[in-house]
């Protein structure tokens, strides 16, 4: 494989985008899950062939190096490339089963919000990172005003205002930027003085804006209102794109272009801790499926962070890890809750009994991926945590206290939040009532007999759940990226030597 398919990862959801505005809707629908799933095969390729080529770069245009828009693929990107176009494909997949992607522009939103994700993640340079987080969000404004509850308009007012505010930090950060090292470039910025003042207050303003996009605390309130608000397939969408790619910015930059930042391990460590505990007990206060889930989400970003901040190969690779088991179980479990909610009309724990007895699979689905979210065996959750306890171990006193001791007691408030969610809704006597279609939740009506969840609801949960598991029986391929993917962010000399094109 060469580097001049890389732009072709932008190129293609783009033009298909382009192309569904003006087939019918039929037609629209048929080009929406195939186009993510060939970005995930090729992605897949480029993993294989970084096993003996680490870096493949392409400059557009064929430009020189320096003044073209490099695009930069190396086991990192690979491995975000080849999960996000997975479960994304498996998102959009339900929004085709259950009716959602029959709206117009739906397959166009998705595809474009595909190609932002995948530019994102390919580029090379600072300013072209804030252009394809840009064509990533505009298509969700939209996706998030069309799918999604009554108050989706006043939520989308947030989550447009919040992300609009966020890109003009990101826009400063990127100019102190090029003002302070006259140039936006990765591999240049990599052999910045990082000794500056001024490129570290810069640099700083570019990882706070990330940081508001990931939902770190104290700036992630907006994430737990905004998300739940949404359609479930959209959330799941957005789950798995929107903070994912924010992630993986905060670990590029932070490694490429800071070298790791050793002067800031310390407050960086508790920022991740606390986001940690504050993103596992924050379920405790939710009644919903999915605003449950949420402050998982916001849990999530703490562990992945956490194996960021402890700098360590093995704490690297454990929080990448982390993330890609994220990505598929948080997806599995709003799926499973999407499947729900479209069948039985609520999401609220107070509406839901005993759907255990009468959703066998969609029960047995949800267990599963709760325990991997807990960290228990068999799920790919109990490898990432005993990666980042293996690694929360090596380091010093005090720290390694507190750490390990931040990671059991956010595992305990996960596992008490969960199991919360479990008997509110999957244990306690046969469900007898729901809502009427159309109406509240105080306007119930008998749940007719019969009435399951269609198996092709929950067959996209049962996929990504099965991926899942499958990091845990086979673990060893997905370690072995990881850590070549580690050894690419601590050694970036190949990566600037071959961006720069020395």
């Amino acid at each position: 494989m060469t580097a001049a398919v890389l732009p072709l990862f932008v190129a293609v959801p783009l033009a298909v985008a382009a192309l569904a505005v003006v087939l019918p809707s039929r037609a629209a629908r048929a080009v929406l899950v195939p186009t993510p799933l060939l970005g995930a095969a090729g992605a897949l390729a480029l993993l294989v062939e970084h096993t003996e080529n680490p870096v493949l770069v392409h400059q557009v245009g064929g430009f020189v190096p320096g003044i073209a828009i490099p695009l930069v693929s190396d086991t990192l990107s690979a491995v975000m490339l080849t999960v996000t176009g997975l479960t994304s494909a498996v998102c959009v997949a339900y929004a085709v089963l259950g009716g959602e992607a029959r709206l117009r522009f739906f397959p166009s939103l998705a595809l474009m919000l595909t190609a932002g994700v995948n530019g994102a993640l390919l580029t090379g340079d600072l300013f072209n990172l804030f252009v394809f987080i840009e064509v990533m969000l505009l298509p969700s404004y939209a996706l998030i005003a069309m799918t999604g509850t009554w108050r989706r308009l006043g939520i989308g007012r947030l989550f447009v205002v919040v992300n609009l505010v966020t890109s003009t930090i990101l826009l400063a950060g990127v100019g102190l930027v090029y003002g302070v090292a006259g140039s936006v470039n990765m591999a240049v910025l990599a052999d910045a003085d990082h000794d500056d003042p001024r490129f570290l207050l810069a640099v700083g303003v570019v990882l706070l804006a990330l940081m508001v996009k990931a939902g770190v605390v104290p700036v992630h309130g907006w994430l737990p209102r905004a998300y739940p608000a949404t359609s479930g397939a959209v959330m799941a969408l957005f789950s798995a794109l929107h903070t994912k790619v924010a992630l993986y910015a905060i670990y590029r930059v932070h490694s490429v272009v800071l070298d790791g930042a050793p002067d800031w391990a310390l407050p960086a460590l508790a920022l991740a801790v606390v986001t940690m505990l504050v993103g596992a007990y924050g379920s405790l206060g939710e009644r919903a499926i999915r605003r449950s889930l949420a402050w998982q989400m916001v849990a999530g970003v703490g562990y992945i962070l956490l194996g960021l901040f402890i700098g360590t190969r093995l704490g690297l690779a454990a929080g990448l890890f982390y993330m890609v088991h994220h990505i598929l179980v948080m997806g599995a479990l709003l799926l499973a809750a999407a499947a729900i909610e479209q069948t039985y009309r609520s999401g609220q724990f107070v509406r839901m009994s005993g759907l255990m007895r009468r959703e066998p699979l969609l029960a047995t689905v949800t267990a599963l991926a709760l325990l991997s979210l807990v960290g228990f065996p068999p799920s790919s959750g109990f490898f990432a945590k005993v990666g980042i306890v293996r690694a929360a171990a090596e380091l010093d006193q005090p720290e390694r206290v507190v750490v390990l001791a931040a990671v059991v007691l956010a595992s305990l408030g996960t596992l008490v939040a969960m199991l919360k969610l479990w008997r509110d809704v999957f244990w306690g006597p046969p469900l007898e009532e729901m809502p009427s279609r159309g109406s509240t939740d105080t306007d119930p009506i008998d749940v007719p007999p019969g009435t399951r969840s269609p198996r092709r609801l929950t067959a996209p949960a049962t996929v990504l759940l099965a991926t899942s598991l499958l990091l845990f029986v086979v673990p060893a391929p997905p370690w072995d990226a990881a850590l070549r993917a580690v050894d690419g962010l601590l050694d970036v000399s190949t990566y600037a030597e071959e961006v720069a094109g020395r």
